[in-house]
Parts: structure tokens; sequence; C-alpha cells
């Protein structure tokens, strides 16, 4: 079996738990905080993050190369679209939920809101919280976009653009970054990827001492 070096507010962990859900890879779960530097996880992988996932002498590290691994080595339910425009598209989104809105919103909330409460025993900055808060909004206002447009993320069908938006949005809603209100279009897609069976149990996990809003795991929000 897999096991999949992690931790629960580790959005790009979340993006490949989800995924090998949806394609029926199963996977034992290992608790990793990066900010520890065990000497022996920064053997698996030198970056020193998460996630990273082991299986006897294969070692898989970055959640695009173990996304992409899983798509060419497992046949059930394709993630990347049905032709070369929809996977294309589908690549786009994967790339602006991994790298523009986590960079806008998702890190500044974790460094704000998680790493300085549990491990340095600060308190956020307020100024990078609220803009943290904008830049949240506006992603948003660009997912509204998309859905009134198309049933899913990138096209038609469900696909890895939707793991990894959920993945980062939910991180940001757990860290109570996300404002609901006035964006429709997104909460009903999220609503609709909180009641599949792949995602809820991420829903039901707590980072200890750091507990989230209390419409996180709720159906109806």
């Amino acid at each position: 079996m897999w096991r999949l070096h992690q931790y629960p507010l580790c959005p790009f962990s979340r993006k490949v738990r989800f995924a090998c859900a949806v394609k029926g890879v199963e996977v034992e779960l290992v608790r990793e905080y990066p900010w520890e530097r065990r000497d022996a996880f920064a053997a698996l992988n030198p970056a020193g993050q998460t996630p990273v996932i082991q299986n006897g002498t294969v070692t898989l590290v970055d959640s695009a190369a173990i996304c992409d691994y899983f798509e060419e080595t497992v046949a059930r339910t394709p993630l990347l679209g049905a032709g070369p425009e929809e996977r294309a598209e589908a690549r786009r989104l994967i790339a602006w939920f991994d790298q523009k809105f986590y960079g806008e919103v998702t890190s500044l909330l974790l460094t704000e809101r998680m790493y300085k409460r549990i491990v340095l025993r600060q308190p956020p900055d307020a100024a990078t919280v609220r803009g943290a808060a904008r830049n949240a909004e506006a992603h948003l206002d660009y997912l509204d976009f998309l859905l009134d447009r198309r049933r899913w993320v990138a096209g038609p069908a469900f696909g890895l653009a939707d793991i990894a938006a959920a993945a980062q949005i939910s991180v940001a809603d757990y860290l109570g970054g996300i404002e609901w209100d006035g964006h429709e279009p997104a909460r009903i897609w999220y609503s609709a990827l909180k009641s599949r069976p792949a995602f809820r149990p991420m829903l039901g996990e707590r980072m200890e001492g750091l507990p989230p809003p209390a419409h996180y795991d709720k159906l109806d929000f």
C-alpha cells in the first residue's frame, strides 16, 4: 500500500488524497510536519515539503508529479479531460490554484493563522489576513465566472482542476479566509464536492489546537 506523508492542512496533500480516492488508490496516512525538519523526512524529499508518497522502493514527491504518476498508471476515472484542449485547460487551472491561489491566499493564511499560532506562538498579522481575504474574494469571483459558463472548473466533466481548487479552498475555509456570501455558483459547486465520499473524510479531520469555523464541514453553509 502507498504511504502518504502529509498533515491535515497541507493543501497539496489534500489534492493527492482526493485524487487517489477518486481513482481508487488506497493510501495509508503518515503524519509529517515539515517545520520539524526531521532528517528521515529530508532523506525522502530534500526540499522538506509534503506530500511525499511511497510504495516499496518507489518514492514520489510534489503533488503535480504524484497526480501525473497516478493519471498515467491508473486507468480508472481519468481526471485530465477527453482531448488536448480540455487537458490544456485543466492543466492551466490546476496551475492557477496550485500557484496563484496558494501564493495569494492559502500560504498567507497558513503562515498567519496556523504556523504563527501553533509553532511560533505569535499572533497573526491582521493586515496580512485581511489581504488574503481580499485575494480570496477575487479568486471566488473568477471561480463564479468559470462555473457560470461550464459545469465543472475546467469543462464538462469533474477532474483534477476541481480537486486542486477544492484542496486550496478547503484549507483557506478551515482557516476562516473564505466568505461565501455573494458567490452562489462557487458555493453550489463546493457543496457538491463536500458530499463526495472521496472528499468528506478530510473535512472531518482537525489540526490540534486550531478548530475550524462552525460551517466548515457542513453541506448546507
